[in-house]
Order: structure tokens, then sequence, then C-alpha cells
């Protein structure tokens, strides 16, 4: 009896010690998260506790269409800055009122307000909105304040002149999928921009996808293979649905079926590191169906054409920022 209700006590006391082990697996992932975070940022960063991983600045934004809202959405989030550090402005009310409630943020309708307040002020209007809003923002911006434009076709060198002074100049470019938190951003600085300030600016890019910094001449070539690409993707995708519909396929189930497809392929790239051409060769088996399709493909100038859109695109961002 007594071995018994030792095996039972041993049992509860296993059972009490796995469930301590859970309890600090689960605080050990929360805390390697937070490093994570705290991983974009500087040197004063502590990892004990959640607040030490906060950038404790203003972070403004002057427009908040669908770029801007994905944007603030990612970083209210990540929990880098607190719903209290931010402020948008937007010329409808019905979108301020529409942030406001969705995000808890403060909200104006005086862009001015927004350059007066922010200590990184992100620039979210549309390139033909720039000669208006920046006239009227330049003299209320502050000294030291960082100024990130997500506009494409505006070079540094353009918006430093639009300003008139001399500004500390982030250049980016998201892309939509910063709407579900898988942005591909390119980030490029002018000189007066600190690595501390980069570092900070990257983190914000950061909590709504992924990141790059870049040489400036690189811009058009970014606006091609990421600022505009998921239009191409989804013309893909609807290619792709469309085929299945052809043979039989109910047209939801086709949409699922050719998403995953191309999310799981991208990550597979992502992932593993390999080349392209070799995931693609190892899905080829000798006289089987994918090289087939693969074949059709090419025969029908599958490549050619991508490069072609792409480098259109790439050009015309360069004729934008000519004029």
């Amino acid at each position: 009896m007594k071995e018994n209700t030792g095996h039972k006590q041993g049992g509860k006391s296993c059972t009490a010690r796995w469930a301590l082990l859970h309890v600090w697996a689960v605080a050990f992932a929360s805390q390697t998260r937070r490093q994570i975070l705290c991983s974009y940022m500087d040197s004063r960063i502590c990892f004990a506790n959640k607040e030490d991983c906060m950038i404790d600045k203003i972070i403004g934004f002057i427009g908040a269409g669908n770029m801007g809202s994905a944007m603030i959405g990612g970083i209210v989030h990540s929990e880098l800055v607190t719903t209290s550090q931010i402020i948008a402005s937007a010329h409808s009310a019905a979108t301020l009122e529409k942030l406001q409630s969705t995000y808890s943020i403060e909200t104006t309708l005086s862009n001015e307000t927004v350059a007066e307040r922010s200590d990184i002020l992100f620039l979210a209007v549309k390139p033909n909105k720039f000669d208006e809003v920046i006239p009227q923002i330049s003299s209320h911006v502050k000294s030291g304040c960082v100024i990130v434009s997500i506009a494409a076709g505006k070079t540094i060198a353009a918006i430093e002149d639009s300003f008139g002074k001399p500004v500390k100049l982030v250049r980016a470019m998201p892309n939509t999928p910063a709407l579900v938190g898988e942005a591909m951003s390119a980030l490029c600085v002018n000189q007066n921009v600190t690595p501390e300030e980069l570092k900070e600016v990257q983190a914000l890019f950061n909590s709504f996808g992924k990141s790059e910094v870049i040489s400036e001449s690189l811009m058009d070539a970014v606006i091609g293979v990421s600022g505009s690409s998921p239009a191409y993707v989804y013309m893909f995708i609807e290619a792709m649905a469309d085929a299945a519909v052809a043979d039989g396929m109910p047209r939801v189930q086709a949409y699922k079926f050719a998403a995953q497809s191309v999310y799981g392929s991208a990550k597979m790239v992502l992932e593993t590191g390999k080349h392209p051409g070799e995931l693609k060769d190892a899905v080829c088996s000798p006289a089987g169906t994918t090289i087939e399709a693969v074949a059709a493909l090419e025969a029908g100038g599958f490549r050619n054409t991508v490069i072609s859109a792409q480098r259109a695109c790439s050009q015309k961002s360069r004729d934008m920022s000519s004029k």
C-alpha cells in the first residue's frame, strides 16, 4: 500500500514538475519574442521588461489610407509604442473616426499638428499631394524629427529640396501585403539620419513585415520586384484558379489551392535558402506532369514576359523620378 501511495504521490509530483516546466517554457518563449523585437533597437535596451523594448518617441502619420492604416496597425500590434504615442491626420473625418475606433490612437484633421508633435513622421500621402503637404508642414517639423516618405518616384534630393532646409530623411517603399503583416519594405536614408535612428525606423517597418536597407540607386528595381509585384502575383493566382475552374473545381476552392501553393512556395524559397531553380527541379519528375507544365510556360515566354513587365515597371519609376 505504501508503495502504491508513493507511486501516486510521485505521479502527482511528476505532473506538477511538468506543469512548472510548461509555465517556464511559455515564459521563455515570451521573453525570446521580446528579445527578437528588441534586437532591432539600440544599446539602451534591456531585455528584462517589455517596456524596455519600446520606442520612446511620438510617431506621426500624415495620410491614413490603406497603406498608412496598415502600417499603423502593424506598429500598434507590435507594442513597440503605446497607442498614446501615435498621432495621425487625414483629409477625411470618417477615415480618422475609423482609425480612432480601431486602434485608439490620437487623430486630427491638422497636418501641422502632426508635424509639430512627431519625432518620427511618416508622409503616407500620394506623390501628387507632396507639393501641397510639404509647404504646409515644413515650418512645423521640429528639429531632430526623422521624416519617412513612402511615395513612389520621390527621390531623397527632391524631398530635401521641397523642405528647403536640412532634414533627417528616410525614403521607403513598402508594399500592400502590409495589410496582413507581410510587407517587404526597402529603406534608404540621407546623410543626416544616424544609425540609431535608422534602427528605430527599421523596427517600425519590421512590425508589419520585413525590410532591407538599400542604396537609393536600387529603389526603382525595388518598385519592380516588390512594390508593384503583388499585382503580378495576383494575376498568376487568378490564372491558376481559372484553369482549375476549367478543370471542374469550384472557384472558391480554386483560389484557396492557388493562393496557398504560391504562399508555400515563397516560404520554401525564404526558409530553405535554396535556389528557386533547384526547388523547381525537385518537383519535376522525368516525363511527369510538372515538367509538361513547365515546358508549356517556357513555350509561352513566361520568364521573358515577367522580366519585361517588371523592367517596364522599374522604367516607369525612373521616368516619374526624373520629372
